[in-house]
């Protein structure tokens, strides 16, 4: 049985509801300067024609007629709107855990501040009792049609989330646990080091990375010495490097395996732009995608209550001056990876400005009442910082015609997710670019994305 019903009555009442379309859901509000650049503010967006608040971002699509900003306090939760009727199902069949796992949007024209925009549902499908990593649940299919005041098209939306019982995941149940045996991951190994390198540690711990100076010959060494290895001179003092670099070689060691460090892992040879190099764990990017020459950026790993060591990730992409143009992109060209840090303010933000209340992107504790770690990122936040990315890569004046979201495991908060893609069609003036999204549990997001770029010969 599942709940007061048996799976085939629960799945016959679902189907029932397949196909059928909801009322017209209009916003109460019209799209307005001031939200379109909070959300521009939490995803790093930074092209001019958003942040002066006249239009909105493309992936802005479904957050104007979110339940908050409908017609009605009770617009957005109405068993007239299929999808819901099958939601209340789902709940009372003890299917409470939601995560939203598939958004495919698809772009008219730009959304326009004073727009009011309205929405109309259909519930195009349910599926059968499906097992994930999450749970037990069933993945609903929903499409949306999106329109301005005068009834013309501005985009369509097919969303696919996935409800399902906490607690019913693989992997999830525990092994009895012998208290004689300490689960206590494994630690890397202590680095050693004298009074005379004691400033270089410290320096680490308050998150500065301290390179040698000799004050007689301003010669800049790494690792620490003892003296200048030209000059011979002792006397020294430190500079606190820029964090910037390149990457002048590495190494991936696959054995043997030392207990503290995550395999793959890779080892390499940073050149600061201060003209030191220095070996150092390079991470959030596999192996195969790490080029001679590459940006860096410092980051830190806590190793240890008091020991804090250097890494470096990708550096972060700067915004494209201009716009890229056609003639300029062939099939294969790489994006510029992009490390994006997962903090709370991101998660928690980034649910507030796309109008998303739903408690596991802000409570801690309803997220873990619904089988979650800790509070997750919402579809529509992972949407604004893929499009804000793709858009620093093409430009100001590239057009979206779509943007394809799938959705892996969760993005949680104190994480790094390194965003990489490429391109993978050139047709026309149309660019589809391909891209995914990993974070230290796996894969976050995967998609791709339709940009129209200006030919040659036009302006940027």
């Amino acid at each position: 049985m599942t709940g007061p019903q048996s799976s085939a009555q629960l799945d016959a009442a679902l189907q029932a509801l397949v196909g059928r379309q909801g009322p017209v859901q209009v916003a109460a509000h019209p799209v307005a300067g001031d939200e379109i650049r909070a959300w521009c503010g939490v995803m790093g967006e930074a092209n001019a024609r958003f942040l002066a608040g006249d239009a909105a971002p493309p992936a802005t699509l479904n957050i104007w007629t979110m339940p908050d900003r409908l017609e009605g306090s009770d617009a957005g939760r109405d068993d007239a709107q299929p999808q819901h009727a099958a939601y209340g199902l789902l709940d009372a069949a003890g299917f409470t855990g939601v995560v939203a796992t598939n958004s495919d949007q698809a772009y008219e024209r730009l959304i326009l501040a004073g727009d009011v925009l309205s929405a109309q549902t259909t519930l195009a499908g349910i599926s059968a009792e499906k097992q994930t990593a999450l749970g037990t649940g069933h993945f609903v299919t929903t499409e949306v049609a999106y329109t301005d005041g005068s009834g013309a098209p501005v985009g369509r939306l097919t969303f696919r989330i996935f409800k399902f019982r906490p607690g019913t995941g693989r992997g999830r149940e525990e092994a009895p646990q012998d208290p004689g045996v300490d689960d206590e991951p494994p630690r890397r190994p202590r680095p050693r080091w004298n009074q005379d390198q004691a400033w270089h540690w410290e320096g680490l711990r308050e998150r500065e990375l301290r390179i040698q100076r000799f004050t007689d010959s301003g010669r800049l060494v790494h690792p620490p010495a003892n003296a200048d290895p030209v000059t011979h001179g002792m006397d020294h003092d430190w500079v606190v490097a820029s964090g910037r670099g390149t990457l002048y070689s590495w190494t991936a060691p696959e054995h043997p395996q030392v207990p503290g460090f995550d395999y793959p892992l890779v080892v390499g040879l940073v050149e600061l732009e201060e003209g030191v190099r220095l070996v150092s764990n390079v991470v959030g990017l596999p192996s195969d995608q790490l080029e001679i020459g590459m940006p860096l950026e410092l980051c830190w790993l806590d190793s240890h209550d008091d020991v804090t060591l250097h890494q470096f990730r990708p550096a972060q992409p700067g915004r494209r001056d201009g716009t890229l143009r056609r003639g300029e992109v062939a099939v294969g060209d790489r994006l510029p990876p992009c490390p994006v840090d997962v903090t709370r303010e991101l998660v928690v933000g980034g649910a507030t400005a796309t109008f998303d209340g739903q408690d596991v992107h802000h409570d801690p504790a309803a997220a873990r009442a619904k089988g979650l770690p800790d509070v997750i990122m919402n579809i529509l936040t992972s949407s604004g910082v893929v499009a804000r990315w793709l858009g620093d890569w093409a430009g100001n004046d590239a057009e979206f015609r779509n943007l394809r979201i799938g959705l892996g495991v969760s993005n949680h908060p104190d994480d790094v997710m390194t965003l990489t893609g490429s391109v993978e069609a050139c047709e026309g003036d149309t660019v589809t670019v391909a891209f995914a999204g990993t974070n230290s549990l796996g894969r976050h997001v995967h998609g791709a994305a339709d940009l129209v770029l200006p030919d040659d010969g036009r302006g940027g």
